[in-house]
């Protein structure tokens, strides 16, 4: 598709994925990746050459969204609906855009993001492949209650150290931890600034022993405390794990720059 040459305009939209078969949001030299793809489908409306694509958050393989936030700046002719249209007739069928608009110059949706929150699903019943597609299958009875009281544990400001990868700081600032049920599904919110590498799944992994009975809330917040891997380090799967929502807003604290999941 050819398009008219122009001035150039910084854009910004939402991105959902599945990430089921995709190695992350980032860039990949041999694997399939969000960013990748992105940029492969505005080199095809911009001539072959490269469109840098931002990202708020660079959710690792497997993980899905539904609330990225993405930036860009292109030249070509097509602009407002008929370019989210036609970015998104170019992706593939995994990934797509909505809500795309001018934004500033200069604008990154990185530095621009008040708090990020993702939520974790569990299907807590029988095997259900469709469903366990995006969520994680348990089928021991889960004790939401008491995942509930232990998620408060992790809110406020604490170093992570214990149930998160290295990062230039290990303290990060948690919002809020929410755990609910509806039937058979557990579904587990956390709000944060920021997040080390595999936290929110660590964390997971942390409240899933404390649904199952083989911890308690003070063994948490223990681990917490420890600064050592928590659970030698597990971690739930990524596959039930979603970026829901982006806030753009005032720059969030400097100590939190790190942001991968």
């Amino acid at each position: 598709m050819s398009v008219r040459e122009g001035a150039p305009v910084r854009y910004r939209a939402r991105c959902e994925y599945d990430g089921t078969d995709l190695a992350g949001f980032q860039l990949q030299l041999n694997a399939r990746s969000v960013q990748g793809e992105l940029e492969a489908a505005l080199a095809r409306l911009n001539g072959g050459e490269r469109v840098v694509v931002d990202g708020a958050g660079r959710t690792d393989a497997g993980v899905h969204a539904i609330g990225q936030v993405i930036a860009f700046t292109y030249a070509g002719g097509v602009t407002g609906k008929a370019l989210e249209r036609a970015i998104n007739s170019l992706l593939p069928p995994e990934i797509a855009i909505r809500d795309l608009r001018r934004a500033p110059d200069g604008f990154h949706p990185r530095y621009a993001a008040r708090y990020r929150e993702y939520r974790y699903t569990v299907w807590n019943g029988p095997r259900s492949p469709l469903r366990e597609r995006t969520a994680l299958g348990i089928r021991a009875p889960l004790d939401v209650v008491a995942m509930a009281s232990a998620g408060s544990a992790f809110e406020g400001r604490h170093d992570f150290s214990a149930f998160g990868g290295a990062g230039r700081s290990p303290v990060r600032t948690v919002h809020a931890v929410r755990v609910r049920r509806a039937g058979r599904l557990v579904t587990i919110d956390v709000r944060a600034h920021a997040f080390l590498r595999g936290q929110v799944r660590r964390m997971v992994a942390g409240l899933l022993e404390v649904g199952l009975g083989k911890m308690d809330a003070d063994g948490l917040r223990a681990a917490l405390a420890g600064r050592e891997p928590a659970l030698n380090g597990a971690a739930a799967p990524a596959k039930g794990l979603c970026l829901r929502h982006v806030a753009l807003g005032r720059p969030r604290p400097v100590d939190d720059e790190e942001d991968e999941e």
